[in-house]
């Protein structure tokens, strides 16, 4: 198993304040592009758009690479709103899916990096930039050429490949 001595610090410290939005960055083992499988692809980007799988948070934006997965999540109210629980649940998710399509390997590193956003900070701003991560990677010229992706601002219809 590879060693990751940087994931106790990604942890501490780490609070999930009610109603606060987080960028959030979880990457898959050992930086496998394993989500560059279109099929498991759109297997993943359906979890992740379900909003079951957002208890007590929204998902506003998000966006899956081959090899990670960038979020905007908003935790609501709730007393039960934890970040942590909810990155620990999207990453459960993913895998039992993997898992019933055999893979046997792990398919996320242990720990995930957060920012919480400063209340003057433009979310829009912050979505966007999650959204143009496959034309800085490299992968389209354009984002809404990219299938793997969405946004709350964005219409139902509008390229979504859910």
């Amino acid at each position: 198993m590879t060693s990751h001595p940087g994931n106790k610090a990604l942890r501490r410290g780490r609070v999930s304040e009610a109603g606060r939005i987080y960028l959030v960055t979880a990457v898959a083992w050992n930086r496998a592009p394993i989500f560059g499988d279109y099929r498991i692809a759109r297997r993943i980007a359906r979890i992740v758009h379900a909003p079951a799988t957002w208890r007590h948070a929204e998902c506003l934006a998000w966006v899956l690479m081959p090899d990670h997965w960038h979020g905007l999540v908003q935790l609501d109210d709730h007393a039960d709103a934890d970040l942590s629980k909810m990155v620990r649940k999207l990453k459960s998710l993913v895998t039992k899916a993997l898992r019933d399509e055999g893979r046997t390997s792990p398919v996320w590193q242990r720990a995930f990096h957060d920012r919480a956003l400063r209340a003057d900070e433009d979310v829009r701003a912050a979505a966007r930039y999650i959204v143009a991560n496959p034309i800085r990677a490299g992968l389209v010229r354009r984002v809404g050429d990219y299938p793997y992706w969405n946004a709350v601002w964005v219409g139902a219809g509008e390229g979504r490949d859910v």
